[in-house]
């Protein structure tokens, strides 16, 4: 697909972070191959693409700037002192532009998170891709452009400066457990201390350290000098054991408590790339961001590809419990539930007479990306079904109390359920704890001014929060809900204009210099199509192969399109075994049908000048 050349646009935002707080242009970069990353913390895809270019940033430091472009999708997210936080959380060591308006975002047509642009030494934008899997296919640019640009490129260091290394004994804590009592003295707490690749053990009073588990370097090493990458979720097994969500690594680990040894029971190392229905497993995982116990296996919430899975402790089998891998909110049979960042687990145990054994017993999620609590019912099979109590979906949130089909929470990440029956939310974006009462239908609000809760725990009469941002543990009582009528919000993103009726959708994709699309064995490729609300499409939704498809506008004007596109390409050569790459991404696009707009949407999955 032929494009014209066209100059970079300037960078413009609010301000700049690990500059040493000096201002950066693209002039000051010319010289240099800069890379662009379109960013924000709330996205799962877009942590993994900070991994994915690690290496890569390394590997050509005397070259290559990368230069983050933060673009807030929620409210929270806009607020400095989180991004801030937030570029410390996941270690990014590169010039942050922090554009809460989306300026630079909106320079440079990007569609979704995350979104990478590569600007040549002369300062013209030669490619443009979205989601992951790309570092083999910048490498590849990267040397073109190397040989290409010789006589203009500046060799030597870039513009990052490293902000002043923080001291304190947690640092961004994910997610907590109650560990067993011993000899009738209080109990202790397991913590994942996440940005410093540790368990915690905590004592009673939230601040003494009885032990830390793992070296604290990042890396995945079992045995009694564990490394981890990021720990997330913790959940106590019927045998005194605990397994472990070890998001970055994509991996569940089961450390054995008496010695604090470390083993993986789940996962390689490696992404899972590939979409497995319900039912079915795979050998790798996708950033695994809780866990918790239920009817006889360990539920994961799988954040990377919007799933439930199951592990089994007993014959270390891992299973696709419910959800296609769209990244949405619909409601239904395991099969045909759309879940958006999965992050929070917690299960009800029904009391004979009590609230909980009217409902039976329920999984409860916490549904970050969607903004949404949902659960799900026991005994997965026949009649399971998935439901939404409170959220609206992708592009809605706020803060707003009352009618469950009514109330707001913004990011939640943590859940748990309250003696009474009754669920508290971790309102993380909200800096708040909900309650939300399935018999009722009411949210209320328990506690707030919290510094981005990540997990609750029931502690007696007490609710033990992890207070991530403020790199804590504290004790809230249980109180009374108070109401509060909070305003709604959706994300920000400008709307894009189609013509109504008849729309060709079209996915840009170049394989990189060396790898061409396969298809002796069938077409490598995959495009999904859905809207919300359903009525937005009458033609053209579903799974097919192929990179272009014509789709049918209804009779509503507004709504979302959601596009999900996997393509492989492989190395050049007459091998049948020639090694393969999967390169995917998911669009969430908020359209308008505006008579006179274009007929056609163009989505660059790997689009190269």
């Amino acid at each position: 697909m032929e494009r014209t050349r066209v100059r970079a646009p300037e960078l413009r935002g609010r301000r700049w972070l690990n500059t040493g707080g000096r201002d950066l242009s693209l002039a000051q970069l010319r010289g240099k191959i800069v890379l662009l990353d379109f960013w924000t913390f709330c996205c799962v895809n877009c942590l993994r693409v900070l991994d994915e270019l690690r290496e890569l940033e390394e590997r050509y430091a005397d070259v290559l700037v990368t230069v983050g472009v933060h673009s807030p999708k929620f409210l929270h997210e806009a607020d400095p002192v989180a991004v801030d936080a937030a570029v410390e959380r996941y270690g990014v060591h590169h010039p942050v532009l922090d554009d809460p308006q989306l300026v630079t975002w909106d320079a440079y047509a990007a569609r979704a998170w995350p979104t990478l642009v590569v600007v040549d030494p002369r300062g013209y934008v030669v490619a443009q891709m979205s989601g992951e899997g790309h570092a083999h296919g910048l490498a590849v640019l990267v040397e073109e452009l190397i040989a290409e640009h010789a006589d203009v490129l500046h060799r030597g260091g870039g513009p990052y400066v490293a902000p002043p290394e923080p001291e304190t004994a947690l640092r961004f804590p994910g997610k907590v457990i109650a560990l067993p009592r011993e000899d009738g003295r209080g109990g202790t707490f397991l913590v994942s201390d996440t940005a410093h690749h540790q368990l915690v053990e905590l004592e009673a009073d939230l601040a003494t350290v009885r032990r830390r588990i793992g070296t604290g370097e990042r890396g995945l090493v079992d045995g009694s000098e564990a490394r981890f990458a990021e720990p997330q979720g913790l959940a106590l097994l019927p045998d005194g054991d605990v397994v472990v969500a070890d998001s970055v690594n994509h991996a569940l680990r089961r450390v054995h408590l008496a010695d604090g040894s470390v083993t993986t029971v789940a996962g390689t190392g490696d992404q899972l790339r590939d979409r497995v229905e319900v039912g079915g497993t795979a050998d790798e995982l996708s950033t695994p961001w809780d866990v918790v116990w239920w009817d006889g296996r360990v539920v994961v919430a799988m954040a990377g590809n919007h799933q439930l899975w199951t592990w089994d402790p007993a014959t270390g089998a891992t299973a696709v419990l419910a959800g296609t891998t769209n990244e949405g909110l619909r409601d239904g049979a395991p099969r045909e539930a759309f879940f958006a960042q999965p992050s929070g687990l917690a299960t009800s145990t029904p009391r004979v007479g009590g609230p909980a054994s009217r409902h039976g017993s329920m999984l409860w999620i916490a549904d970050a990306e969607t903004s949404a609590l949902r659960s799900m019912t026991a005994a997965p099979g026949v009649g399971a079904a998935v439901t939404t109590a409170v959220g609206q979906g992708l592009f809605d949130f706020g803060h707003r109390d009352g009618e469950a089909e009514k109330a707001l929470l913004q990011h939640p990440l943590g859940v748990a359920v309250l003696p009474d029956g009754s669920v508290a939310i971790a309102d993380t974006y909200n800096g708040a704890v909900r309650r939300y009462d399935p018999v009722t239908r009411t949210v209320g609000t328990l506690a707030s001014d919290l510094a981005e809760p990540s997990d609750l725990l029931v502690d007696g009469d007490t609710l033990i929060v992890v207070e991530s941002a403020a790199h804590r543990l504290v004790r809230v009582p249980i109180p009374a809900s108070t109401l509060v009528e909070g305003g709604a919000h959706q994300v920000r993103r400008a709307p894009t204009d189609l013509s109504p009726g008849l729309l060709d959708l079209r996915i840009a994709f170049t394989p990189p210099t060396g790898q061409h699309l396969d298809t002796r064995f069938g077409d490598p490729t995959q495009l999904t199509v859905a809207a919300s609300p359903p009525e937005l499409l009458v033609a053209g939704t579903g799974t097919a192969t192929g990179l272009a498809r014509e789709l049918v506008f209804g009779e509503v004007t507004e709504g979302v399109l959601q596009i999900s596109v996997a393509a492989a390409a492989c190395d050049e050569g007459d091998g049948v075994f020639a090694a393969c790459h999967r390169y995917q991404q998911d669009w969430g696009i908020p359209v308008r049908l505006v008579p006179g707009a274009p007929g056609e949407l163009t989505l660059d999955l790997r689009a190269v000048q």
